[in-house]
């Protein structure tokens, strides 16, 4: 069959790859086109847009890209009718792929949604056009389910795809690590500030501004594949280190972690790593979300799973060096490590067993 899969973002690209190595299994004349990243690439198929070309954070940030994300939505529709796959598999990125889905479902083309929009969080409006134009709703997080069963539309929760990913990784020991990233004998605070260059500027200068309270330790950043490593030169020092890449090995390693809101605060939750969430978007982009996001009182994953506060989130003004440096310490050792690390174990119960991609799958041959 030919499946075209658009993934707007990184996660996406990792999600998407592992649904593409689950299809291949499944499916031996399968044949990919993609809206993706490297993860996607290396699974083989025609990359047609790298998502470090989509990606734009924030209300502000989209009025001024505007002319861009048009040109894409009809570039990407001239490529679907111009190709015409057997089936569209959308991962997340809803603005976007939603546009998509309804013209792909007027040529008669199946559409498959994989990994549903927070609708549940904002725009609960966007049901109505699932309804219409997407066949078949995959979802990764257990209450989205009733979400969906709540408003008519059927979908399957096939698990959570983070756990395939996490699942697959192979041992690491911390000194072969250290000596082959040249780092010290210090153990590790892993800072996630990001994937996007306005959004990494912005976190880094905040999350570095607690070295001076914690000198035994020793500060390695998380590059993002989609920034170049020159982009992070200027952040590093004799105590800070950077690496490209490597999140996972980097937070397997560490003692405890910084991280900006996003899927990664899920990914270090289950690597087993205590953390602090952090986010500060510009005033006007946060005070819009204020307004729209409603009966919604976490902004990690974590949080929002459990519902209620197993990691602490810094949101806005409340993130500045004094509250960083004290949930830090929390993290480190004491009481509040153990706490957290007994949470991550109900965390990843909640979410099931491995198995998204290839559940996933099995649903989009049905279709």
């Amino acid at each position: 069959m030919k499946y075209y899969i658009i993934a707007g973002e990184a996660s996406g690209d990792l999600h998407g790859s592992n649904l593409m190595k689950a299809l291949k299994q499944k499916d031996p004349n399968a044949e990919f086109r993609f809206w993706g990243g490297d993860l996607m690439k290396a699974q083989g198929g025609t990359l047609v847009k790298h998502y470090r070309d989509l990606a734009f954070m924030g209300f502000l940030e989209v009025v001024m890209n505007l002319r861009t994300i048009l040109n894409n939505i009809k570039f990407c529709k001239e490529d679907i009718q111009k190709n015409r796959p057997d089936v569209l598999i959308l991962v997340d990125y809803p603005g976007f792929n939603l546009r998509i889905a309804r013209f792909a479902k007027e040529l008669g083309i199946k559409v498959v949604y994989y990994i549903s929009p927070q609708l549940w969080a904002w725009k609960e409006g966007r049901v109505e056009t699932i309804k219409k134009y997407v066949d078949e709703m995959m979802v990764i997080l257990p209450f989205e389910e009733d979400f969906y069963r709540k408003h008519g539309v059927h979908s399957h929760f096939v698990g959570h795809p983070l756990l395939d990913a996490i699942s697959d990784l192979k041992e690491i020991r911390i000194e072969d690590f250290k000596s082959e990233h040249g780092l010290n004998e210090k153990e590790i605070i892993a800072l996630l500030p990001g994937s996007r260059e306005q959004e990494v500027e912005k976190m880094l200068e905040i999350m570095l501004s607690v070295r001076p309270y914690f000198k035994n330790y020793q500060f390695v950043i998380a590059g993002a594949p989609s920034l170049p490593k020159e982009f992070y030169q200027k952040y590093v020092d004799d105590n800070v280190h950077f690496v490209s890449n490597k999140t996972y090995d980097l937070l397997r390693c560490s003692k405890a972690a910084l991280v900006t809101s996003g899927t990664a605060t899920l990914e270090t939750a289950l690597l087993n790593i205590p953390e602090v969430v952090c986010y500060r978007g510009s005033k006007i982009s946060y005070a819009i979300a204020k307004r729209l996001v409603k009966n919604i009182n976490y902004i990690s994953l974590v949080n929002l799973i459990m519902d209620r506060e197993v990691v602490k989130e810094l949101i806005q003004n409340d993130l500045n060096t004094k509250n960083l440096v004290e949930e830090l310490s929390k993290i480190i050792e004491g009481e509040k490590r153990t706490q957290v690390l007994n949470d991550y174990s109900l965390l990843r119960e909640k979410l099931g067993g491995k198995g998204a991609s290839d559940h996933a799958a099995e649903v989009i041959l049905k279709v």
